[in-house]
């Protein structure tokens, strides 16, 4: 009996490791997709774009293996090993996490080899060379990663010198134009793909700018303090307060289902509006400055005062009247 190597696949649905895929199956290689659910990607499990991968995984008679990342990113965001890259994005350090994973779930399935999608010289920050190397090396699967789309320009590995893969079958794609993969889809007849924009939030600057800003006022922040910073306008009203208003339902829904029992909660009474969340100090001044701006977001009228009610799930609870503010003064607030 022919014996069928074994690979886990880091799999994101993407293009690349969708072409990743095909050339591992059409090898007659078992497969097993490792998809990593983390909040800073623009999918969860309910998403289009992850039904996509169970429905591209299940075509290529695959099977699937999730795994949910969460509290591990909070030592990669406070002091990453390897630094960020151009936002708030700790690439090298969030490699690393996942290819420990990988590792553990290739062992438990007693596969022989770990693969990807990755593409030398596609991100400079991470895909070099030195790198990968490094990151297979800290990862402790040095020679057990195989990079099909690239493989050809890189050291031969454990796998292709046992012949479980066939190397000359493999490519050697280098650089950021989608060009080469793109024909290869037509070549397979892969369809269905997302776009490559829309990736990890780390990435946007918009993103990095609120970041910074919670790093510079709370140097010891919370995991649910960075998964915030997802929703909403943030607002920096002093040193010690800031406020994020919601911009639409979903996000309004999302913000109250991470606020803690003791995060204070507060909306326009009467009027229909965003749901904003208040950190820090319990002040006059900054709970008037507050309620301005959630009255100019909402439908309430604008010139006269209003009633906002701040609480929270543990007792505390206190009604301002304030009318809106002028856009150009809520702005000089605002975390752009």
């Amino acid at each position: 009996m022919v014996y069928k190597p074994k690979a886990i696949l880091l799999y994101s649905g993407g293009l690349d490791s969708t072409l990743a895929l095909h050339i591992l199956v059409s090898q007659n290689i078992d497969v097993t997709a490792l998809t990593f659910i983390t909040p800073f990607y623009n999918y969860n499990r309910e998403s289009k774009i992850f039904k996509n991968i169970i429905a591209t995984v299940n075509k290529f008679g695959c099977r699937l293996k999730t795994i949910d990342l969460q509290e591990e990113y909070l030592p990669l965001l406070k002091s990453p090993k390897y630094g960020f890259g151009s936002a708030a994005n700790p690439c090298i350090d969030c490699r690393i996490l996942m290819m420990k994973y990988a590792k553990k779930v290739m062992e438990e399935e007693k596969a022989d080899f770990i693969a990807t999608g990755e593409v030398l010289g596609q991100r400079p920050f991470s895909q070099t060379i030195r790198w990968l190397k490094k990151i297979d090396s800290e990862a402790g699967v040095e020679g057990l990663v195989l990079r099909p789309l690239s493989a050809k320009l890189l050291p031969i590995t454990i796998p292709e010198k046992l012949g479980l893969v066939n190397r000359e079958a493999l490519f050697g794609i280098k650089g950021r134009s989608r060009r080469f993969q793109l024909d290869l889809a037509k070549r397979f007849e892969i369809t269905g793909y997302p776009s490559p924009a829309g990736g990890c939030i780390l990435t946007e600057l918009a993103f990095k700018r609120r970041f910074d800003d919670l790093k510079r006022h709370n140097p010891n922040f919370s995991f649910k303090e960075v998964i915030l910073l997802k929703f909403g306008r943030h607002f920096r009203l002093n040193d010690s307060v800031k406020a994020v208003i919601g911009r639409n339902r979903d996000e309004n829904e999302e913000m109250l289902k991470h606020a803690g029992p003791e995060d204070v909660i507060f909306e326009v009474i009467d009027y229909k509006g965003p749901v904003g969340l208040y950190f820090g100090n319990i002040e006059e001044s900054s709970l008037l400055r507050a309620a301005s701006i959630i009255v100019t977001y909402s439908k309430a009228p604008k010139n006269v005062p209003v009633k906002v009610r701040f609480y929270n799930r543990i007792g505390f609870e206190k009604i301002i009247e304030s009318e809106a503010a002028l856009l150009e003064y809520v702005h000089n607030f605002l975390i752009k």
